[in-house]
């Protein structure tokens, strides 16, 4: 029910089918996450065979090469496996909301194939929001670039690299903390550091790249949003007794975007610049300061340089909210 059909075909098949040899049809497999199947397992659906043959229709337009299929497919893999995740978990749960009730297989399926086209259609409208999203920033991009009024793209723009904000935020002593809560009380602290941060974020015009443990990877088109966003992070942490303080790195310069996550000198400047941070503090780099150097709503404060892995001398820059103007308001 899950897969739309049986498992029908073995790995020759589908390369009969698709006109992809062997090789490469398990290769993508292995990217997409699964367990390489052997040359007589029939664990291939249609469904399987549509979307190798369309990844190749993309190959042929031109659109994607077969390189980066595969990392296309390592992408969609590594992100829809934990959403699977997290849905067949919350539907497991819920089944199982009575202890006094046992669950069979057959409710679990009929649920499923119930509530199956309802997760479809909420996953495809995020992500065609998404979609439009990401297209109004790219065109907003090329139209400030071609007037002169935005920043000239780099040699190798074609590969997603542009000047961003890139920023860390963690919470202090999450390791330490975990060790005293039980299960719940740890779902809850975590839901509530997630939901903090993704609210911030979006409030700030900046995009959540990832969410590693305790920590969250977001990024944004300007460095003042990103100062903005750090700020707000930190001073709502500060004042919800249900969190532990947080700190923040902060980096802009050049960045690739690829897949959805970020690489680049200012990423790992900013992931050092968290771990220099004290409690309740956000730190930047030279670069960083500069670009909000003018910005009335922000002070700065150079601090001594450091060595830390990867860079002997990294020079943080302390980063505060102005003061409020006496008699403003």
């Amino acid at each position: 029910m899950l897969l739309g059909g049986g498992r029908l075909w073995t790995r020759g098949d589908v390369a009969e089918r698709t006109g992809v040899g062997a090789e490469r049809t398990a290769e993508i497999w292995r990217a997409l996450g699964f367990p390489a199947a052997g040359d007589d397992e029939r664990v291939f659906t249609d469904a399987d065979v549509a979307a190798l043959s369309a990844g190749e229709r993309l190959i042929a337009a031109g659109l994607i090469t077969g390189e980066s299929e595969t990392m296309m497919a390592r992408a969609l893999g590594h992100h829809l496996s934990r959403l699977a995740e997290w849905q067949v978990h919350t539907l497991w749960a819920w089944l199982n909301r009575d202890p006094a009730v046992p669950v069979d297989g057959t409710e679990l399926a009929d649920r499923a194939a119930a509530l199956l086209p309802e997760m479809e259609l909420l996953q495809r409208h995020v992500w065609r929001r998404h979609l439009a999203a990401c297209a109004g920033r790219v065109l907003a991009d090329a139209e400030a670039e071609s007037s002169g009024s935005g920043p000239a793209a780099a040699p190798d723009a074609g590969a997603g690299v542009r000047d961003l904000a890139v920023g860390f935020t963690d919470m202090v002593g999450y390791t330490r903390m975990t060790r005293g809560l039980d299960s719940a009380a740890l779902v809850r602290t975590i839901d509530r550091f997630e939901s903090l941060t993704g609210d911030v974020v979006a409030e700030g015009r900046g995009r959540v790249v990832k969410t590693i443990g305790d920590e969250v990877l977001f990024a944004c088109a300007s460095a003042s949003d990103a100062a903005g966003i750090a700020l707000e992070l930190t001073g709502r942490a500060a004042a919800d007794p249900r969190l532990p303080p947080m700190r923040t790195g902060l980096a802009h310069g050049a960045v690739l975007s690829r897949f959805g996550d970020v690489y680049g000198a200012p990423v790992n400047v900013a992931a050092r610049l968290t771990a220099l941070a004290r409690p309740d503090t956000v730190l930047v780099d030279t670069a960083f300061a500069g670009e909000v150097a003018d910005a009335a709503a922000y002070r700065l404060k150079v601090l001594r340089a450091v060595s830390v892995r990867g860079y002997s001398r990294l020079r943080p820059v302390l980063l505060r909210s102005a003061p409020p103007v006496a008699g403003a308001g």
